[in-house]
């Protein structure tokens, strides 16, 4: 009995001990107490319309979900910014008469992320990401909503990982 409450008492110890250098999410310490996401434009050349609002509002929503950050509209420690550059559906596979068998919806977004605290932490990135579909298949509404969502859930990840991750 002994034995299992020091081996309790040496595991709280080491945990407890970790948790100020990494925790659950891979970002380590955060030199800041604040985050700022400008308004993502989009300047691709075909324009799906809401989708740079649905950008920028998944990536705020997962730096709060991921850090103790607070969200600010100016002045933020950790500003993210940029533009939607990409957005194109192109056939991948072909049929033997000559019809898509695939698509590949892919979107791309630069990104640019400033780190007021610590410069060497900045860059200028273009991350992207992509969902195949049946050819035949033209979404729409809910669907294609559902599409551009799981895009990006990808890209914003991408980018969490990046900038706060390091990965």
């Amino acid at each position: 009995m002994k034995f299992f409450r020091f081996l309790f008492l040496i595991l709280l110890a080491f945990s407890i001990n970790s948790c100020s250098v990494y925790n659950f999410t891979g970002t380590g310490k955060i030199d800041a107490k604040t985050f700022q996401v400008n308004y993502f434009q989009n300047n691709a050349d075909i324009i799906e319309p809401g989708i740079e609002r649905t950008f920028t509002i998944k990536l705020q929503e997962l730096i709060q979900n991921q850090t103790n950050l607070n969200l600010a509209s100016s002045n933020g420690d950790l500003v993210y910014e940029g533009e939607i550059v990409g957005y194109n559906a192109t056939p991948m596979t072909a049929t033997a008469d000559q019809k898509a068998a695939q698509t590949r919806l892919t979107i791309a977004v630069n990104v640019r992320f400033v780190n007021k605290n610590k410069e060497s932490d900045n860059f200028e990135k273009r991350f992207s990401f992509y969902r195949d579909y049946d050819g035949t298949e033209l979404p729409t509404g809910a669907t294609l909503k559902g599409y551009i969502d799981e895009i990006f859930e990808r890209i914003t990840q991408d980018v969490f990982n990046a900038s706060l991750a390091k990965w």
